[in-house]
């Protein structure tokens, strides 16, 4: 018997919610990390030197203060027991200072001094007053841990010591000095990440602008030396790159042409056949030569590169000369959508890839439709049709050169196995994304998505 399954522990989401945020109060940047790494650190080494300063300046005031006031407070009481009784309370005033004061008559209050600091400032007041008979030592709350000391005279009269501890007195302008020194060394951080980061965004960018087209866009190489370097390297890297594959084209161009000759021989040999039905079958197989041999060429060159430059174009205009030339072919493709506006792109490697795209359609589906839309600056053109479809696991195989699915599209109707792959190729190419996708009603739907600027107007 199946148990339902338990509900996930509220804690582990929790965490997890929590381990979420956490992770999105992270820069995602090297240079915003390193420097909050940095400016962090700094400030914590800054808070760490003044609590050190600031505690040792205590224990040198609080040992400074216990030798002192002893001392004080033993000569005041020995000069109120000289004084006649009738004169110490015009001098209570005099001897008053800023952590003790007399007060004559009275009784001492709070209860036995209980913190280990108050003891020593009790202990080191009693011993420098003897002989004077101490008659009581209390701790109050108030000042904190302030003492109240019993003292009783020669001439049998008592005298109260309030004594307190002064704390460290610390200027405002020391704070205002730390936090200063902390914004130095924060720009100077910031300066010093910058530095270093900047070439690897500088390298990353050039390595974003090879892409698949392999335009080589050359590093500047100077700076220090590491980065002087690796833009070195980096170019080298760029113009063998660009040399192999420029041979690679040059290898293909060359075998094509010289098929060529044999294949047109062959041609020729075949209309001089008898029989119809294998010259039938011969001119077929040597048409799929033909086909196989330019398309392999077509898709070398574009992962050689695309040459064409970005040019201002009605993309509105482009997709509707595609569907005319479609009709005129006796071909149903239907446009669903607009652009709207003059954009700035490739309308060559884009009409390619939208004919492959609709091609591909029209083999496997009687139903195909352009659908264009426009969000947030990009340009999407999905082309659908009501095939069926492609396997999950394929979709993404489909895209590679000579792949086939064998399955659903076989060897009469799948053409070279090039078409996917030279439109992927053509929108890498371009910074667009082609994607595809079974469609839940039945059919493939292959979107391709692309960037674009608005067209500026004259």
């Amino acid at each position: 018997m199946a148990t339902p399954s338990s509900p996930a522990h509220p804690a582990a989401s929790t965490r997890s919610g929590a381990g979420g945020r956490l992770r999105r109060l992270v820069p995602r940047t090297l240079f915003s990390r390193v420097t909050l790494i940095i400016v962090v650190g700094l400030a914590i080494a800054q808070l760490l030197t003044f609590a050190s300063i600031r505690y040792e300046r205590d224990m040198a005031m609080r040992e400074l203060m216990m030798i002192g006031i002893e001392r004080d407070i033993a000569s005041s009481v020995a000069l109120l027991d000289r004084l006649p009784a009738a004169e110490r309370a015009g001098w209570l005033e005099r001897l008053e200072r800023r952590n003790y004061r007399f007060v004559l008559s009275g009784v001492a209050e709070g209860v036995d001094p209980t913190s280990r600091l108050s003891q020593q400032f009790a202990t080191a007041i009693v011993d420098a007053i003897r002989p004077f008979q101490i008659i009581k030592v209390g701790q109050v709350t108030r000042p904190p841990e302030g003492l109240q000391i019993q003292v009783r005279l020669t001439d049998g009269s008592s005298v109260v010591i309030h004594a307190m501890r002064v704390g460290m007195p610390m200027s405002p302008w020391v704070i205002w000095v730390l936090v200063i020194q902390l914004l130095v060394l924060a720009i100077c951080a910031w300066f010093a990440v910058r530095l270093v980061t900047r070439p690897l965004a500088d390298l990353a960018a050039a390595a974003d602008d090879l892409g698949p087209d392999l335009r080589v866009q050359k590093l500047t190489e100077e700076g220090p030396t590491e980065v002087a370097h690796a833009a070195r390297a980096f170019n080298a890297m760029q113009q063998r790159i660009g040399g192999y594959m420029s041979e690679r084209v040059k290898i293909l161009a060359a075998i094509s042409h010289d098929l060529q000759t044999p294949i047109t021989r062959m041609r020729l040999r075949t209309d001089l056949m008898d029989d119809a039905h294998d010259r039938d079958k011969f001119r077929q197989d040597l048409d799929e030569m033909n086909s196989l041999v330019r398309e392999g060429v077509t898709y070398a060159r574009t992962l050689h590169g695309a040459t064409e430059p970005a040019l201002r174009m009605d993309a509105d205009a482009l997709l509707e000369s595609m569907v005319a030339d479609y009709e005129d072919a006796g071909k149903r493709v239907r446009l669903e959508g607009r652009v709207g506006a003059p954009i700035v792109g490739r309308p060559n490697a884009l009409r390619r890839i939208v004919m492959n795209l609709v091609d591909n359609a029209l083999i496997f589906g009687s139903d195909v439709r352009l659908r264009v839309q426009t969000c947030d600056g990009r340009l999407a053109i999905a082309v659908v049709d009501n095939g069926p479809g492609i396997p999950p696991d394929e979709l993404e195989a489909v895209l590679k050169p000579f792949y086939r699915v064998e399955s659903s599209r076989n060897r009469s109707t799948g053409g070279t196995g090039l078409g996917l792959a030279i439109a992927h190729q053509l929108a890498m190419a371009m910074g667009a994304e082609l994607a595809l996708r079974n469609r839940s009603e039945g059919g493939l739907e292959a979107r391709l998505t692309l960037p674009t600027r608005p067209a500026a107007s004259n």
